[in-house]
């Protein structure tokens, strides 16, 4: 009987694991398609950092300039991507309808939710993650270009690549919270409006958010919701950190941002945002 049993158990969680591959691989394969759909995805962080590296290579040869490009090498990096996740977010649903290809799409045997959830995991995930693999490979170069010039001038490394190694540890913490968890709301809303509009998609993302500002002022002379807008964009209690304090640790405060109210009513709203997308993707055909 206990060798029957745990023959069964066996039997069992062998055939559990190819379930939960062939339940996953329509989502892995959606995500592909996104990559290979929206090369911007990638090419444009990386043709910063290109454009970034031979900066470095200048300063460092010509000015001696080692330790204050990282700070800013990362950050324009960052910000490559930010502004990638936004176009991407308001082209990627409306821009199926607009060529025709939902259709096609729509003839695979890939669930509406999939395909949302796909698209959202782009901004959301995947291009954090690839922007924060970017920064660390072109910062390593940048630091194998730094010890050469430090080498040559007689001084230790170390006073390189330990600030560096810090800066990592801040960026991540940094990509994680604000980018993937506080900017949420915001990348659900651009999706909403992506699989609505039928065309300007980016004014209809952004007037009804000026309206609300321009009512509230000349109704009541007061700003809260823009103010309550800049912090949501300034990365609220976790609010992106100057060039400098990169270099820090004082900002690691996850305590305070898990706790805040903010957060959590963000990660709703975004849920709530996603399902009037996948209902809007499940109704409506081409434009």
């Amino acid at each position: 009987m206990p060798g029957s049993f745990r023959d069964s158990q066996i039997s069992e969680s062998q055939g559990i694991a190819p379930a939960i591959v062939r339940a996953t691989q329509p989502f892995y394969w959606s995500v592909r398609r996104e990559l290979w759909e929206y090369r911007s995805i990638y090419i444009a962080p990386l043709a910063v950092a290109a454009v970034t590296l031979f900066g470095y290579l200048i300063a460092s040869m010509i000015r001696g300039v080692v330790l204050q490009p990282f700070s800013f090498a990362a950050g324009v990096i960052l910000m490559a991507v930010f502004i990638v996740s936004i176009f991407y977010s308001l082209e990627t649903l409306h821009g199926e309808r607009r060529d025709r290809s939902i259709l096609f799409w729509k003839s695979l045997p890939v669930s509406d939710l999939t395909t949302v959830l796909s698209k959202a995991s782009i901004p959301l995930v995947v291009l954090p993650l690839l922007g924060f693999a970017i920064i660390v490979a072109t910062e390593l170069i940048m630091l194998l270009l730094g010890s050469l010039v430090l080498m040559g001038r007689g001084l230790n490394v170390a006073t390189l690549w330990t600030p560096v190694f810090r800066m990592w540890l801040m960026l991540l913490y940094h990509l994680v919270t604000v980018h993937m968890l506080w900017y949420a709301p915001m990348y659900g809303w651009l999706l909403l409006v992506s699989a609505w509009a039928r065309r300007a998609a980016f004014l209809w993302a952004a007037l009804p958010w000026l309206a609300i500002c321009a009512v509230e002022k000349i109704a009541f002379n007061t700003t809260r919701f823009a103010a309550m807008l800049g912090y949501r964009f300034a990365g609220g209690p976790e609010a992106i950190p100057g060039v400098d304090s990169f270099f820090g640790m004082t900002q690691l405060t996850p305590g305070r941002f898990l706790s805040s109210p903010g957060l959590w009513i963000g990660l709703a709203i975004t849920a709530a945002f996603l399902a009037g997308a996948l209902r809007l993707r499940r109704c409506q055909g081409p434009i």
